[in-house]
């Protein structure tokens, strides 16, 4: 084999050796994107759990049946987080002791209204799921994305355009 024709040999391989140390690097983010996105899901649906433990206090009747179903959705939701988590070789975030409520939670009213936070806080972590390069991941995301989305409209009797987004967002016009 001639000077040449080796070093062309030898300079392919490097190229084909950085490339496949690239893709691995690209892995490894896309890996990384999706476990955060999966910390950030769980620690909103371990905050749900905790809420609807206040929310199912205030309420009666039929309220707190809902309230009920709707903790032991955010539970399910949470396992799962969970065990993909560990299928991904990553630790699930632990549950905190307790949770800052965004405002005091004295009548059904403000029962209600934690409700509607606790959805709404948990459609914006579901849509970086969506967003993940994973499809039975982003497949679950937008699963749970509409989940909370129907949740939310019980509690706010009516729907929104687009759930986990804040309307602050949404009014914004891009400039030309």
């Amino acid at each position: 084999m001639s000077t040449s024709a080796a070093g062309a040999q030898g300079a392919a391989g490097g190229r084909l050796a950085a490339s496949a140390a690239g893709t691995r690097g690209a892995a490894r983010a896309t890996v990384s994107a999706t476990v955060s996105a999966l910390k950030t899901a769980l620690a909103a649906e371990h905050a749900a759990v905790y809420g609807y433990g206040v929310v199912g206090a205030h309420l009666a009747g039929a309220e707190q049946a809902a309230a009920a179903r709707d903790w032991v959705a955010h539970q399910v939701a949470r396992d799962d987080l969970e065990a993909m988590l560990r299928s991904l070789g990553a630790e699930p975030v632990p549950a905190a002791p307790a949770y800052q409520l965004p405002a005091a939670v004295l009548t059904a009213h403000d029962a209600v209204t934690l409700a509607l936070a606790l959805e709404d806080r948990t459609a914006t972590a579901y849509l970086a799921l969506v967003a993940v390069s994973a499809p039975a991941i982003r497949h679950f995301g937008a699963l749970r994305l509409r989940a909370t989305a129907l949740r939310a409209a019980f509690w706010r009797g009516t729907t929104v355009a687009f759930p986990g987004l804040p309307a602050s967002v949404l009014g914004r016009r891009p400039r030309p």
